[in-house]
């Protein structure tokens, strides 16, 4: 019976592993250098699903990942226009359509006494515009990540450097990426699986 009962384990964990969905593989560096070489060399090896980790800014690492500039930029000015387009028609329907008064013979409508109008909304649509922008590129709010469960990952923001490979790269495949990673110097090599479960 005891036997019979340890084979039920045995294979439930056995079914379980093979449930578990490969997230991908993180790699320790030694140095910020050499966390630079291989994001450059991973990168020209066709990878474009990866990532660096580290505890501070590397200089030249968004080069080195083929990483262009952010759209940030541009969604804060639609934001800014946006903001501007809507101060503007807000003053002029108030002020000539809505609720129109003749004080002292002064126009319905200009832009000189509205401009403090203008400007408040134009700041405040743009920053709401790059908060929110920054947000959904960055994929957040996400307070779960199968590399929290990484034992060695919890060093990220003391004094480790590390670089994540993707499974859902084309790229990827399991025996080469790591073999890629350990020629690239690599101090550790970890497969990082998706269990689906936040604790």
């Amino acid at each position: 019976m005891l036997n019979q009962l340890t084979e039920v384990k045995a294979s439930m964990s056995i079914y379980e592993a093979q449930e578990e969905e490969v997230y991908g593989i993180l790699a320790e560096f030694s140095n910020p250098g050499t966390l630079l070489h291989a994001a450059q060399s991973v990168r020209e090896a066709g990878y474009s699903h990866f990532d660096t980790h580290s505890p501070f800014p590397i200089h030249g690492m968004d080069k080195a990942m083929g990483l262009g500039n952010s759209i940030i930029g541009w969604i804060t000015l639609c934001g800014g226009m946006a903001g501007l387009a809507l101060a503007t028609w807000m003053q002029w329907w108030m002020g000539k359509v809505d609720y129109a008064m003749n004080i002292s013979g002064k126009p319905f409508f200009a832009v000189e006494p509205s401009i403090p109008v203008m400007f408040e909304l134009t700041v405040l649509l743009a920053a709401l515009a790059t908060v929110a922008g920054m947000f959904a590129l960055n994929g957040l709010p996400r307070p779960y990540n199968p590399l929290f469960f990484s034992t060695e990952f919890l060093r990220v923001t003391d004094d480790a450097f590390f670089l994540h490979v993707a499974a859902s790269d084309e790229q990827f495949e399991s025996g080469t990426t790591t073999q890629m990673l350990q020629d690239l110097g690599a101090l550790h090599i970890e497969t990082i699986r998706d269990t689906g479960e936040e604790d």
